[in-house]
């Protein structure tokens, strides 16, 4: 996979899979805008590679993504790649369901992504370029006392299959990688207790065929594999990487 001259957005590069997959855009080539609140955790990112620049947003701000767009043309005068990884993790069992939960999710999850998306439009059909969609495994089977965040991915796949008709008269391709439960800071940054985050990832871990959660390369690498230019007649997919979670 060459991205040699070809621009790349990375939402939540921060940590986890975002991280990763700036990285894994970087050493092929490509240069990175990587997106985050904790600009410490982005200069992480970014290491000594020159070749990814760091850029603190904040996404739950309406006016953020627009921003993030402009300072990408801004800095590359072009955008090829936009990867919509930035996300929220909840657990929010109906009983505790409150309407700010919802929006909370919501906004992150699904709301910015698609302003994200919107405004990255002109310059994807002018380099007839890609969005790549972060979903997960839960996008399209159930979550007990994570509805909301399942249904949160479930419209991130129905973005993605929509926009992938929509978009595909102007050669522009969206597809999502949907992992599974992976090594992140997601559930602590949800704020669970450390002992029950040590508890669901065992339990995970034992539910996953292949006996283990993912490593963040391993998602990153789908990402760039769904957005290589040469993956030219590619759209509206949903790839499932999750150890084979999806058939137990």
């Amino acid at each position: 996979m060459d991205f040699t001259g070809r621009t790349v957005v990375v939402t939540g590069a921060g940590s986890g899979i975002g991280r990763a997959a700036a990285r894994l855009f970087a050493e092929a080539g490509a240069l990175v805008l990587g997106v985050g609140r904790r600009r410490e955790a982005l200069a992480e990112t970014a290491g000594r590679d020159e070749a990814i620049s760091a850029h603190v947003a904040d996404l739950r701000d309406p006016a953020a993504p627009e921003e993030v767009v402009a300072a990408a043309v801004a800095r590359w005068g072009r955008i090829d790649v936009l990867v919509n990884n930035a996300g929220a993790t909840r657990i929010m069992p109906l009983a505790e369901t409150t309407a700010d939960g919802i929006a909370e999710l919501f906004v992150l999850n699904v709301t910015a992504p698609s302003l994200l998306a919107r405004h990255a439009l002109p310059h994807l059909r002018a380099s007839q370029g890609c969005v790549v969609n972060v979903s997960s495994t839960y996008g399209h089977r159930p979550l007990p006392g994570g509805a909301h965040y399942a249904a949160s991915k479930a419209a991130v796949e129905q973005l993605t299959r929509s926009w992938a008709l929509e978009l595909a008269a102007d050669g522009v391709r969206v597809n999502a990688v949907a992992p599974g439960p992976t090594e992140s800071e997601a559930l602590t940054a949800a704020g669970l207790p450390a002992a029950t985050v040590e508890r669901i990832k065992s339990d995970e871990a034992a539910r996953i065929p292949l006996g283990r959660r993912g490593d963040p390369d391993e998602v990153a690498t789908w990402i760039l594999r769904l957005a290589d230019p040469s993956a030219t007649w590619l759209t509206g997919q949903i790839l499932t990487v999750d150890g084979g979670l999806e058939l137990a």
